[in-house]
């Protein structure tokens, strides 16, 4: 995300420079001239009718126990089933957990896919890579978010940047290691923008769309700024291609401050209070229903955190003992926020007639462990746990792949990250075959070829 001070020197947010980047050829380093980028924008990489198509990436950080959420065990023993009864829902034969009652409610309209797995680390960052990229960090390499390649290969709709993270990045999740919101080997420039600020707080706007006073100012005096930063040696780059790229990105930064659109976008105010009651007055549920905003004015994708960290809040971390959730939390707190905004959620979407184009998904770093620990409650377990989908060309009411009756390992259709991310850019209408120009420049294939999407969602 750019950063553009009142004097005309830009910044991008680790401080470098215009001129650093006009040093270092950016889009050389991609393999990519600006004619090249722009072609490949226009090479049909999109599937014909898939061009409206959004996506909104619901992260369930801390991981959902789907034992207790959406793929229950009545006939297993009371340390595995818990304490929750599986309920009828408007799906013939999908039954979820009695504390998602709103979500049993709309059924009809999502999927679960109850035989997702990972072979990564047991660690919450290890799964936020692997869950959000489709890749594990191995070798140096961050593979970027599935927004950032949305970001990169796609054209904007609106003064809006393409790709949004609400509220904000993940924080700590105790592995040390990347948390897979970001633009990765594809640069600081397909970050996402991130909003950085709670919507449900009554004094909400967002900082990053308030124009400072000297912006008059540096708008009449940009092109002379900008020169400014280029000293004679270099001076000649700012009639080539990757000038021209670059400019058009500090001309996006200057139009979001500016825009009107998008101060419309996140003006919350707008919305009638009892559809903001609708969603629940809370961070979660206000994220939500900015989600729809955002879509509607054009981002091509939203992802939005349940929660910030697993520490120090009531998250789906349900260890059972202090500073994690126990069952109780999830069931008292946890879990009546994420029903009441999600069954919100795709409700208004399909109302305002935007579900169709709208791949809602929701995915999480790993389940819970099958047995009730000592604690009274469930530990981290990428072996088995469930996904969702919705919109987006999602045919509702559908259950794909089952668990063991332990609710342990997959028993039926194993389905790993790429394919989750896979099922993702072919909602969106990407070709899977498509490569990105990975490290030092070297092709990089968008999924790994062994994976596709999940069919049996379409």
């Amino acid at each position: 995300m750019l950063q553009l001070s009142g004097r005309g020197t830009a910044h991008t947010c680790d401080g470098t420079t215009r001129r650093d980047f006009l040093q270092v050829g950016s889009l050389g380093l991609a393999g990519l001239t600006l004619s090249e980028y722009l072609q490949a924008q226009d090479a049909g990489l999109v599937s014909p009718g898939h061009d409206e198509r959004s996506c909104i990436m619901i992260f369930n950080l801390g991981a959902p126990s789907h034992v207790d959420t959406f793929d229950l065990k009545p006939g297993a023993p009371a340390e595995v089933r818990g304490p929750f009864r599986p309920i009828a829902t408007t799906a013939d034969g999908m039954q979820i957990s009695e504390i998602l009652p709103l979500h049993a409610k709309i059924a009809d309209r999502f999927s679960l896919v109850r035989s997702c797995h990972h072979t990564g680390a047991a660690v919450h960052d290890a799964g936020w890579q692997m869950m959000q990229t489709g890749r594990q960090f191995t070798g140096g390499v961050n593979t970027p978010h599935a927004g950032a390649v949305i970001s990169f290969l796609l054209r904007r709709r609106s003064e809006l940047p393409p790709f949004v993270v609400l509220p904000e990045p993940m924080g700590r999740g105790g592995g040390n290691l990347p948390n897979g919101q970001a633009g990765g080997f594809l640069g600081k420039g397909h970050d996402p923008f991130a909003l950085m600020a709670d919507p449900s707080r009554p004094e909400f706007k967002v900082p990053d769309l308030q124009p400072p006073p000297t912006i008059g100012e540096v708008r009449l005096r940009r092109r002379r700024r900008l020169r400014d930063l280029v000293d004679g040696t270099i001076r000649d780059f700012e009639s080539t291609e990757n000038a021209q790229l670059l400019d058009t990105n500090f001309q996006a930064a200057y139009r979001l401050m500016t825009s009107t659109q998008a101060r419309q976008a996140f003006d919350l105010g707008a919305e009638p209070v009892s559809v903001r009651e609708r969603y629940g007055m809370n961070r979660f549920g206000q994220c939500c229903l900015l989600s729809r905003r955002l879509i509607e004015a054009g981002v091509r994708f939203v992802t939005i955190n349940t929660f910030l960290t697993v520490f120090d809040e009531i998250t789906w971390d349900i260890h059972g003992s202090k500073p994690f959730t126990s069952i109780e939390g999830m069931r008292d707190v946890v879990a009546p926020m994420y029903d009441q905004a999600y069954s919100a959620l795709i409700e208004d979407l399909a109302v305002r007639g935007l579900l169709d184009n709208t791949l809602v998904c929701n995915l999480a770093e790993f389940g819970r462990t099958p047995r009730v620990n000592p604690a009274g409650g469930r530990d981290h377990w990428p072996q088995c746990f469930t996904i969702g989908f919705a919109g987006g060309g999602v045919q509702g009411g559908r259950v794909v792949g089952a668990s063991d009756p332990m609710g342990g390992v997959p028993a039926d259709r194993p389905v790993q990250p790429p394919d989750a991310i896979a099922t993702v850019f072919h909602s969106l209408g990407l070709r899977l075959d498509t490569h990105l120009p990975g490290p030092a420049g070297r092709p990089f294939p968008l999924v790994d070829f062994s994976h596709r999407e999940i069919h049996e969602l379409f």
